[in-house]
């Protein structure tokens, strides 16, 4: 098990974590029914509180970011020494989650995504993990959340008797999510992306070849080129530039940001 604690990346504070060490984090949070905010970061996730000053605050205030993306872990290696052996990739950490949580007789809840690709991920991991306890899974509204929608929706998560949430809303608001409900559910909450349909076998992912050489995001672009081209073109070239301002000491990243004025409450 590897635990460096948190490292700053570009003023975004990523734990030098394994997937052990992730894993026992997460499920010492859910036998003390402690709410906890964790969300697996790649580039694009990194990027997003390099650019926005309140998300980097709610990004440095999460208990637990691993380094999803290959560059993020390399740079892990490179600047911190951390030694990690891979990175701890959503998809396969939330397996990793739900083969535990079966195992050890807890339940998972998940939230966000479509119907659709919930009925289809509740029967890969029926077929994966068989006794594993789906509380629930309730899609996304696609829409900011009322206040009393907030109440309800965190009323159902407990009353459903889950130990460990999961969102896949994608990023920044599955993280947003996670930072606002972190009060108020008494269990970790997982941000994990794509997870959801990868799992579920309705979005093709990388080829392991390409994953090893952090080029998944290539794969990416040209399964879904509209949506994805300007998080990519973009933010990949910005992230190498300030990792090399930090590299050679020629800029210095505060982590502090500014705390939301006003929840987002996107759901």
């Amino acid at each position: 098990m590897r635990n460096l604690g948190k490292k700053n990346i570009i003023g975004i504070l990523i734990d030098a974590v394994d997937y052990e060490a992730a894993l026992d984090f997460i499920f010492r949070a859910a036998q003390e029914k402690k709410g906890t905010t964790i969300s697996a970061l790649a580039v694009h996730g990194v990027m997003t509180g390099v650019l926005d000053s309140e998300h980097k605050f709610r990004l440095n205030h999460f208990d637990l970011l691993v380094p999803d993306g290959q560059p993020v872990r390399w740079v892990l290696n490179l600047l911190y020494r951390a030694q990690l052996p891979d990175r701890v990739y959503g998809p396969n950490l939330t397996l990793k989650v739900c083969e535990r949580a079966a195992a050890e007789g807890k339940s998972v809840y998940f939230y966000g995504s479509t119907p659709e690709i919930l009925i289809a991920l509740k029967q890969s991991l029926d077929e994966k993990f068989p006794g594993i306890k789906i509380a629930g899974a309730e899609p996304s509204k696609f829409r900011r959340l009322k206040p009393e929608e907030k109440s309800e929706l965190a009323a159902r998560i407990i009353s459903s008797g889950a130990s460990i949430t999961l969102v896949g809303l994608g990023c920044p608001r599955q993280e947003a999510f996670a930072y606002e409900f972190r009060e108020v559910l008494s269990m970790p909450i997982l941000a994990v992306g794509a997870a959801f349909p990868f799992i579920a076998g309705l979005i093709p992912q990388a080829p392991a070849w390409m994953q090893d050489r952090g080029l998944e995001w290539l794969f990416r672009l040209t399964s879904e080129p509209r949506r994805l081209w300007r998080r990519y073109i973009y933010l990949n070239p910005a992230y190498v530039f300030l990792v090399l301002l930090q590299m050679l000491h020629l800029s210095r990243f505060t982590t502090s940001g500014v705390a939301p004025a006003t929840e987002t409450l996107y759901g």
